[in-house]
């Protein structure tokens, strides 16, 4: 399977600096967006952290088949997808303990959004409001729920999109890495196909452009960089109002037309 990946992290045109964190990892598979926690402490070391313990725990994994899970193992998912979790408890970890040495980093904390590519499988990690997207066709599908208090809300029926969108409540987050000793991950898998994009953002572009503005750039943009350009240029022109980071992976060849539901066979993970 081949793949194109486009990236852009930007500041925005109202934050001091920049609290995004991202890795591309084609050699291994891995993508991840961290954002780190606006209106606490070092937002930005807690972003960057987790991006480097989650990217070196999979280095680590591919090494040594034996390398020990962090947290238990759920057996409705592969290995591959337990290991992704495994490295974002771990960057949980490594965050807090962080903030206990050093009082100037005291609460802070980041989201954080992953895939992980196996041949057609796509393995999902994520914990917060970072959210990932399967653009197929001319259809846009979410592939995360937010991990907000405006999310669980609408989940709820409290509130409904419109108002959700207007809330003064939309940036309260329910869940973060950093925030407890314990994180709940949540886990997903997805079977890929030919001409499937992947989008991975933090939410300097889901509040300012809606998910049919996304399609519509993806689907004009041929060239998975174009593409990511264009969509943080859309966050800026509709007030960059925080960081903006996005990831786009287009799935170009080797993927069959029809699904595949597990493709874990000869995985050394």
């Amino acid at each position: 399977m081949t793949v194109a990946v486009g990236a852009k992290t930007d500041v925005g045109l109202k934050r001091p600096h920049n609290e995004d964190f991202l890795c591309v990892d084609s050699e291994t598979g891995l993508y991840v967006v961290c954002d780190g926690l606006g209106g606490r402490n070092a937002g930005e070391v807690a972003s960057r952290l987790a991006v480097q313990v989650i990217q070196q725990h999979m280095s680590e994994a591919r090494r040594n088949a034996n390398l020990p899970m962090v947290g238990a193992y759920d057996r409705r998912f592969s290995p591959l997808t337990n290991r992704l979790a495994s490295a974002i408890r771990l960057a949980n970890q490594a965050i807090r303990e962080a903030a206990k040495n050093r009082p100037d980093q005291e609460g802070m904390g980041t989201t954080v959004v992953s895939a992980m590519l196996s041949g057609q499988a796509l393995s999902v990690a994520h914990v917060g409001d970072s959210r990932m997207y399967l653009i197929r066709g001319n259809t846009i599908e979410p592939l995360t729920e937010d991990h907000s208090l405006v999310a669980e809300q609408v989940r709820m029926g409290i509130l409904t999109e419109e108002e959700a969108e207007l809330s003064p409540q939309q940036n309260i987050i329910t869940r973060a890495l950093g925030l407890d000793d314990a994180v709940e991950v949540e886990l997903g898998e997805v079977p890929l196909r030919q001409g499937d994009q992947l989008l991975l953002c933090s939410d300097g572009l889901t509040r300012c452009v809606k998910p049919d503005e996304i399609l519509e750039v993806v689907r004009r943009e041929k060239d998975p960089q174009a593409a990511a350009e264009r969509l943080v240029e859309r966050a800026n022109a509709a007030g960059g109002l925080d960081n903006t980071t996005v990831i786009l992976l287009s799935i170009q060849h080797g993927a069959g037309n029809r699904p595949v539901r597990r493709v874990w066979n000869g995985l050394r993970i």
